[in-house]
């Protein structure tokens, strides 16, 4: 079998840890089996992540990308400013739909690590700052108070939890309607 490329190698690695560790939770996954989903050596695998938690924070700063860019992606398709906004909670139902949906991978990797990892809780801070800062420049763009951006977005964070813990939609249209009273203020 030919040796893969350090690009492919750490596609194949990252995409193996991703879908084990959000199935299953970090801490359930140990490197030998995402090696083995990975099909790589072991050495090729600490050679391109020496530790767990360097693979760990590869997985969910790409995690963090492709998630922003799916939600900005499906928020661009609307025009309207305050539909933009409602847009986001839209687009949670449909994350919530997903096949395999287990809630967010942040706040799910933070409840496992959080207290005892400086680099999970460094990535899942990072992560939902970059949220509200979306959230925050949706509502700016819509003309709205600044205020609305932290109640937007503790709406769509309860529908994440929720959605997760309970393996339903239903978390996005509640906070949906809950966005558009905010709205309508």
């Amino acid at each position: 079998m030919p040796s893969l490329d350090t690009e492919t190698a750490r596609t194949r690695l990252l995409d193996a840890a991703e879908e084990l560790f959000y199935a299953r939770g970090i801490q359930a996954v140990g490197m030998d089996e995402i090696r083995s989903s990975a099909g790589l050596p072991l050495k090729r695998v600490y050679a391109l992540y020496p530790a767990k938690e360097h693979l760990v924070e590869a997985y969910l700063q790409r995690r963090d990308v492709r998630w922003r860019g799916r939600l900005a992606a499906a928020v661009e398709e609307v025009a309207d400013p305050r539909e933009r906004i409602l847009a986001v909670f839209d687009w949670l139902g449909s994350w919530f739909r997903e096949p395999g949906f287990r809630g967010c991978a942040w706040i799910n990797g933070f409840g496992e690590l959080g207290a005892v990892s400086a680099a999970m809780a460094r990535q899942a801070r990072d992560h939902k700052r970059a949220f509200a800062g979306y959230v925050a420049g949706l509502v700016a763009g819509a003309g709205l108070p600044a205020e609305l951006g932290p109640q937007l977005v503790l709406l769509a964070e309860g529908a994440m939890v929720t959605a997760g813990i309970l393996g339903t939609d239903a978390p996005a249209a509640q906070a949906r309607g809950a966005a558009e009273a905010l709205l309508r203020c």
